[in-house]
């Protein structure tokens, strides 16, 4: 199977770096753009192929739009033919605005996140039913991959998925720099922190079952999650989601 990425910014990279952990011949795979020097690079790094994108054909080939959403337009406009397959990351640019954008057989959108760098992405993807096989195909060497119903669910997927990953960072630094402030060391709060989310990764029981079962009564568990709702936390939390997802619609 041979595959056609159009991107080179940091999820397209990312990508690439996942397929080829994730032991996909890389030589099957092209690069497509405008600057060579990039493209070159990634090409040696990787192990890849590399193509101009102005007059590029797409026809036959299954082709990775990873560009920035605004791209989109100018994009169609270099490209020329029909792909067998279209499988866009891109937010917000819903499958009819893809549809009327740039020619393919079948369509697929998808939402990763960098952990597909280290094949650890959570992907939603939603499209055609004729190109699902092929989506879960390549998007399953980046990691797992959730088939979804709709464009609008693809929408609340990036605020979940896609952006998920910076809100958790700040999770993640504010309880490092909360064990710092109690007298660890930089190193080993920041060791520590990573263990947690790493541990907490791997419960199967649900969100509400997990947290009453470290919440004893009148214990230090307690005494945190107290704070965390007289300060709103929780709600914060759900409004950055919402917020993300009605800009997702606004792109």
């Amino acid at each position: 199977m041979k595959i056609s990425i159009i991107g080179y910014g940091s999820m397209a990279k990312a990508i690439l770096q996942g397929m080829k952990n994730g032991k996909w011949k890389m030589e099957n795979v092209e690069i497509v753009g405008r600057n060579e020097e990039k493209m070159e690079n990634l090409s040696n790094e990787l192990g890849c192929k590399y193509a101009f994108i102005d007059g590029y054909d797409i026809s036959g080939k299954i082709i990775i739009l990873a560009v920035k959403p605004y791209a989109l337009q100018e994009v169609s406009m270099r490209i020329k033919g029909e792909a067998d397959i279209l499988i866009s990351i891109l937010a917000g640019k819903s499958l009819i605005e893809l549809e009327k954008r740039i020619k393919a057989k079948a369509y697929i959108r998808a939402m990763p996140n960098v952990g597909a760098k280290y094949s650890a992405s959570t992907t939603a993807v939603t499209g055609d039913e004729t190109a699902k096989e092929a989506a879960y195909e390549i998007l399953g060497k980046i990691g797992e991959v959730v088939w979804v119903n709709s464009d609008d669910e693809i929408d609340m997927a990036t605020a979940v998925i896609g952006s998920g990953p910076a809100f958790l960072a700040i999770i993640a630094e504010a309880i490092s720099d909360g064990g710092v402030y109690t007298g660890l060391k930089r190193d080993v709060s920041e060791e520590l922190t990573r263990g947690l989310f790493k541990s907490f990764s791997s419960l199967k029981e649900n969100f509400s079952e997990i947290k009453n079962s470290v919440m004893s009564p009148k214990g230090t568990t307690a005494e945190g999650i107290y704070t965390l709702e007289k300060n709103s936390v929780r709600g914060k939390i759900m409004e950055s989601i919402i917020k993300t997802y009605e800009k997702s619609k606004n792109i």
